[in-house]
């Protein structure tokens, strides 16, 4: 085991906590010698072994309404996961449990980065032989103002350079057509936004104007933004498509020798290989993964968040939006 901190892990959240969860930190400690804090309570926990665990007593239910069951449930797995961090006990969160939760938690206890007006979720999605695609937000904002779009290119910039090396990310919006002016109210206010001068040079940046979905996974821009409507909305769709073409084809070639001929391309497009998502905009490191996540899926997402924490990615977030104020 490493001396370095550990990744705070919600163990109380998710469809198949705590036990499934506690797998997972096993797996994460084995496999990836990656250091985990266990947050839960202690008498449903289970047999830890080695594993080192921070009581918590309360949980935040996936339909609470986030702000008013972070400030009611102090001692929930989500909460006290979030002051560890704070507290330098920590170097990240993870929570597969209430997304809302997770980022009312991060925000009330780590912080805001200064100048950013609202977090957002980044979800990197696969593109062929390429470095993939940030898409932000994936569920954080509802509703956005045009403004927190310019917010969210500069932050997913930011985690683009440091994440994935790119030296100076294309940006676009995600709209319903490649011609300016295709959008709603909103959009169309925010590529006003865009289409001045000098933002995209001073935070390192290339705006390539509007992208549809068909340009998500085909490598037509390093972020793109949106509100966190849209950006769930197409998130959820593509991993449900992926899971039914994937179970499809396996049926079909079920009768060919070489049944595991297709498992390279397969592995390639599985979102459980990164786990979770980066809420961006807070002083700490959260990472929010699915619910439904298996084992493998959240020791992928406890490693991820290991690793954007060693990275010290947060500093980057802060120097970007700095830059802009």
């Amino acid at each position: 085991m490493t001396s370095r901190l550990p990744v705070a892990v919600d163990a109380m959240g998710g469809d198949n906590a705590p036990h499934l969860v506690v797998e997972a930190a096993r797996i994460a400690v084995e496999r990836f010698d990656t250091p985990v804090l266990l947050v839960g309570d202690p008498d449903r926990l289970g047999d830890l072994g080695d594993l080192p665990f921070v009581p918590a007593t309360q949980v935040v239910a996936m339909g609470a309404e986030p702000a008013r069951a972070v400030r009611k449930l102090k001692d929930s797995s989500i909460v006290r996961g979030a002051e560890a961090v704070r507290d330098g006990r920590a170097s990240a969160l993870l929570s597969a449990g209430n997304t809302g939760a997770a980022m009312a938690a991060s925000l009330l206890r780590m912080g805001r980065i200064k100048g950013v007006a609202r977090p957002a979720i980044a979800v990197p999605f696969p593109v062929l032989r390429s470095t993939p695609t940030t898409v932000l937000d994936c569920g954080a904002n509802a509703d956005c103002q045009p403004e927190w779009l310019i917010q969210f290119a500069q932050l997913g910039t930011a985690y683009a350079r440091v994440r994935f090396g790119l030296e100076r990310p294309r940006v676009a919006v995600l709209t319903i057509g490649e011609e300016a002016g295709k959008g709603n109210s909103v959009v169309k206010e925010a590529c006003e936004l865009f289409e001045l001068d000098g933002w995209a040079e001073q935070c390192g940046a290339e705006y390539v104007g509007n992208v549809e979905g068909s340009d998500l996974l085909a490598g037509a821009a390093d972020v793109v933004v949106c509100d966190g409507f849209t950006g769930n909305v197409v998130l959820k769709s593509l991993e449900g498509g992926f899971d039914l073409f994937r179970s499809e084809v396996r049926k079909v070639l079920a009768a060919s020798p070489d049944v595991t001929a297709l498992d390279p391309l397969f592995e390639f497009w599985e979102p459980g290989n990164t786990g979770s998502a980066m809420l961006l905009g807070t002083r700490g490191v959260t990472m929010i993964a699915h619910g439904s996540s298996s084992a493998i899926t959240l020791a992928n997402a406890i490693r991820t968040t290991d690793e954007l924490s060693q990275v010290d990615i947060v500093r980057s977030l802060r120097a970007s939006v700095g830059e802009m104020t």
